[in-house]
């Protein structure tokens, strides 16, 4: 199956590491031209010059703005006015005793996580309906479904991303657009790698710590290992793909077989 999205231009947010990075590159070297986000233009710079590095011929614009508040919305749509694939990656994530966890850290995940999504959503999904044709995704994550005792916060905006990625789906109805959400499930990251030795004993080499912190903190996976960020970005390349047209208001899974259903 040739996956092709010459034409196409996909602003894919969060973009400068980690699993945006790969769906960034992945979708470059379908053929589409990609608007790298973060909230840096160093950061942002040097991520272009690294995806070009693995395709020189890639069509590839900057995205320079800080989405987590609707001055930052704005300011993407001012630097891209028009997008045919929306990927909604952006999100922060972090243990923490939930019993500890303040009002004003509640409504950081839920703004960063999911208005942040919401905004650009709004801002593109018009456009692509008028034109017939455009894809919206969010990366979810297995802890929307399995809510992790150490970041509920975190599962708890995940969970949100769900829901909104279906209505969405009803409101593109009939135009050409589809919505999805694609479940995460653990992936190996740089902050993951954080993450992990916050739960496991740091003075671990890292195979060690990643299988430690699998056998205890997310025994059902059935991969038995971290999913590598390009696995992924290989889903999300296709749900964006013409292929994908009759795949609209799922939550499609890449989680490993760390959800213990046969449906999401």
């Amino acid at each position: 199956m040739r996956l092709d999205l010459s034409g196409r231009t996909a602003l894919v947010t969060g973009s400068t590491q980690g699993i945006g990075a790969a769906i960034a590159l992945g979708l470059a070297r379908a053929g589409a031209r990609v608007a790298v986000n973060g909230r840096g233009a160093d950061k942002v710079t040097k991520a272009i010059e690294q995806l070009t590095t693995e395709v020189p011929d890639a069509q590839v614009v900057p995205v320079v703005a800080d989405l987590a508040s609707e001055q930052g919305a704005r300011d993407a749509v001012d630097q891209l006015p028009r997008a045919d694939i929306l990927v909604n990656n952006l999100g922060i994530f972090n243990s923490a005793d939930p019993l500890e966890i303040t009002d004003d850290e509640w409504r950081r995940y839920f703004e960063v996580n999911v208005l942040a999504a919401v905004r650009l959503t709004r801002a593109y999904l018009p456009g692509m309906t008028e034109r017939g044709w455009g894809r919206v995704q969010y990366i979810a994550s297995d802890s929307a479904i399995v809510i992790p005792a150490e970041m509920i916060h975190y599962g708890m905006s995940k969970t949100a991303l769900l829901g909104v990625s279906r209505g969405f789906a009803k409101a593109a109805a009939g135009t050409g657009v589809t919505v999805n959400a694609v479940i995460a499930g653990p992936t190996h990251t740089g902050g993951v790698e954080d993450f992990v030795y916050q739960l496991v004993d740091r003075n671990l080499p890292w195979d060690e710590a990643q299988k430690e912190f699998m056998r205890v903190h997310r025994p059902q996976s059935l991969l038995q290992r971290l999913i590598e960020p390009e696995e992924i970005a290989n889903m999300v390349v296709y749900l964006s793909s013409p292929q994908a047209s009759a795949t609209t208001g799922a939550a499609v899974r890449v989680d490993g077989g760390y959800v213990d259903s046969i449906v999401p």
